[in-house]
């Protein structure tokens, strides 16, 4: 084992294993002197919020236009119901729970003797978490009920009212700015200490709460837009001057094992892996369940993807209708080929090369090209680590707050955040100008979010883009569509087809968007049961 892999080998342990230490106090009302005394105490309560984070593999871009299951999503297509329980709410609220405990408890192992200093990095680690949760209900449901201190089972609190989205914000905000000032910046922590929150997860935290609602509040007609793009912008600089990050040369290996680890410094939050078959303390099984048809990219996707000229397809005099199924890749977008299987890749143990999609599994005609390993897919388990935020995000970030809040941006805030992704060794792409979008009459707007949707591709962002920038109404309705059915696809799986003898997935009159209550999500009934003053979101 060698020296990283043993250091995360250990980590894991602390978070799996020493985060039982916490649960085996009452959360409800935590008093036991003989936990709260040492450092090693609290870094333990601190690991077991490490267990709520994401994990692999990526799915919910079947919420959007991007991808699809081997199903329809009741999301995507508008057909779903107010749910009768909901684990993402319960568990965000778990997660709460335990941040608001470490909060509290922290100040008894100040009296043990424990520096402030060293306290108020776990401090800072547990309101990083406590924004978290709130920013995954706040984009789900608007307003939820703000708790902020740990409470009894018979707290007035458990029933409170939700608090509005400005009050959440407020609350996420100052979590954040606390753990942007006490946490270490990358640089100063020990190698055994990757995978933990820095200084700079913080701000970049901050600066996609503060885009999300920057745009949202912009495109929706409500608040204060240029408020929230203002610390979007600040926050991303703030992680772009810190030098702590850079972008990996090879954007196929951000997803596979050659990115794990410190030395990629474009991860900023990692979920990290187990080492090997040896050592199985966490795995996922990404490649199986990916192969077999969790997320299949849709032809929304693929037409996203620029020629290698820098203008879009039907913009290029490089494009030329496919004739065969390889030739969709032709003279693109390096980035399609890292993201899409094509023939030659490396793909399971039955086939080592792939050749075309299985339309039983790969129903779009596309198949998904991420956390591909033959050994990985033999063993039914992979290590691989998922970068929950990169440092691509970030660039991206700083580039759509600072259009947005101007309605321009100039050549130097694009010189130092998307043409940076474009200059990766492995992509190579044209910059983006302003001379270049208006001589060929593009636009800008349009071209940072597309290089957003294809940089971010399958990462989970494209559902709440399009929520946020109130296009989900537009897109959302459209036909689910694959590739072109190719002769080489063959008949022994024969699937529907619109006019143009695309893959027709799902139609267009079995999908709808109500922008009057789909942009946001319903509270289950289980929730509003148990808490008579919540009130339903409208129209559900």
């Amino acid at each position: 084992m060698n020296k990283y892999k043993y250091k995360i080998f250990l980590t894991l342990i602390a978070i799996g294993f020493l985060s039982c230490e916490v649960d085996r106090i009452p959360e409800t009302s935590i008093s036991d002197p003989s936990f709260w005394n040492t450092e090693s105490d609290l870094k333990a309560a601190a690991n077991y919020m490490y267990t709520f984070l994401p994990g692999l593999p990526v799915t919910s871009d079947v919420w959007s236009d991007d991808a699809t299951g081997r199903g329809t999503n009741g999301i995507s297509d508008g057909s779903r119901l107010v749910p009768g329980s909901d684990g993402f709410y319960s568990s965000s609220y778990r997660l709460i729970r335990a941040a608001n405990n470490i909060i509290e408890k922290s100040g008894l192992v100040v009296e043990k003797g424990i520096s402030q200093e060293v306290v108020n990095i776990y401090v800072a680690e547990a309101k990083f978490f406590r924004a978290w949760a709130y920013f995954g209900l706040m984009q789900r449901y608007g307003g939820v009920p703000l708790i902020l201190k740990t409470l009894n089972e018979n707290a007035e609190e458990l029933q409170a009212p939700q608090a509005s989205r400005e009050e959440v914000l407020d609350a996420i905000y100052e979590d954040l700015d606390f753990s942007g000032v006490n946490l270490q910046l990358p640089s100063q922590m020990n190698g055994s200490d990757f995978g933990r929150i820095t200084k700079t997860t913080a701000w970049a935290l901050k600066s996609r709460v503060a885009l999300f609602e920057g745009t949202r509040s912009k495109f929706h007609g409500y608040g204060n837009p240029n408020q929230h793009l203002s610390l979007a912008k600040e926050a991303a600089l703030k992680v772009i001057n810190s030098n702590e990050h850079e972008l990996l040369d090879s954007y196929y290996d951000l997803f596979q094992y050659e990115g794990d680890g410190p030395d990629n410094k474009e991860n900023i939050l990692v979920r990290i892996y187990g080492q090997s078959m040896d050592n199985i303390i966490v795995s996922h099984n990404s490649q199986r369940n990916l192969e077999q048809g969790a997320a299949n990219p849709t032809k929304a996707l693929a037409d996203a993807y620029l020629m290698v000229d820098g203008l879009p397809i039907d913009v290029s005099p490089m494009y030329n209708t496919p004739q065969s199924i390889i030739e969709v890749f032709e003279n693109r977008d390096p980035r399609m080929d890292y993201t899409f299987l094509k023939e030659g890749n490396e793909y399971i143990g039955t086939q080592p090369e792939f050749t075309i999609p299985a339309l039983q599994f790969q129903v779009t005609g596309f198949a998904n090209r991420r956390y591909i390993s033959t050994e990985d897919w033999t063993n039914q388990r992979s290590f691989i680590d998922y970068a929950i935020i990169r440092y691509a995000e970030v660039l991206l970030n700083y580039a759509e707050a600072s259009f947005e809040l101007d309605d321009q941006i100039s050549e130097a805030d694009l010189n130092i955040s998307i043409n940076q992704l474009r200059k990766r060794p492995s992509v190579n792409m044209p910059d983006l100008t302003n001379t270049f979008v208006s001589s060929n009459g593009l636009n800008m707007r349009e071209e940072i979010r597309r290089e957003r949707r294809v940089e971010l591709a399958l990462e989970g962002f494209r559902y709440w883009d399009l929520i946020r920038w109130k296009t989900a109404e537009i897109e959302l309705p459209k036909p689910i569509l694959g590739n072109y059915y190719f002769a080489e696809f063959g008949s022994e799986v024969v699937p529907p087809t619109d006019e143009n003898n695309y893959i027709l997935f799902q139609s267009a009159d079995t999908r709808s968007f109500d922008p009057n209550k789909d942009y946001l999500w319903p509270f289950a009934t289980e929730e509003i049961a148990l808490n008579p003053n919540l009130e339903q979101n409208p129209n559900w």
